[in-house]
């Protein structure tokens, strides 16, 4: 897939530290409990670590007590879905559209969410974008 952000695999070494690349690139997964935005509630947006497109917004976020950030929704179109076959499961992989960075995995059990999904998101992935309430 061609994407509007493409990096060399240099390049993108250079940009991330070794945890962020091991993650976003290679589609490892940080401990859970672990992230800094696992128990976030502050106001803003949520955009991709690799190349800052908006993907979450934080009124979409919920506490899921899994471990990891979760949100019921992303923004828009900004998030491409991939078959997982990892790990003996079968599991939608979620990446960024813009430069297809991993990002986590959405599952069908947000229970409870308005659309009953729960995006899996490691908090590495992701740099928040406070905005100031009125």
């Amino acid at each position: 897939m061609g994407y509007q952000v493409d990096k060399t695999d240099e390049e993108w070494r250079a940009e991330l530290t070794p945890e962020e690349y091991q993650v976003l690139r290679q589609a490892g997964t940080e401990r859970a409990f672990t992230g800094e935005y696992t128990d976030t509630e502050t106001k803003g947006v949520y955009k991709c670590k690799a190349c800052q497109a908006t993907l979450f917004e934080s009124d979409t976020k919920f506490h899921s007590g899994c471990g990891w950030p979760s949100f019921y929704q992303p923004v828009s179109d900004t998030i491409e879905y991939i078959e997982d076959k990892s790990h003996g499961m079968v599991r939608t992989e979620v990446r960024c559209a813009s430069c297809g960075s991993h990002l986590g995995h959405v599952f069908p059990d947000g229970y409870g969410t308005p659309t009953g999904d729960r995006y899996c998101i490691n908090s590495i992935s992701l740099t928040l974008e406070p905005v100031e309430e009125a």
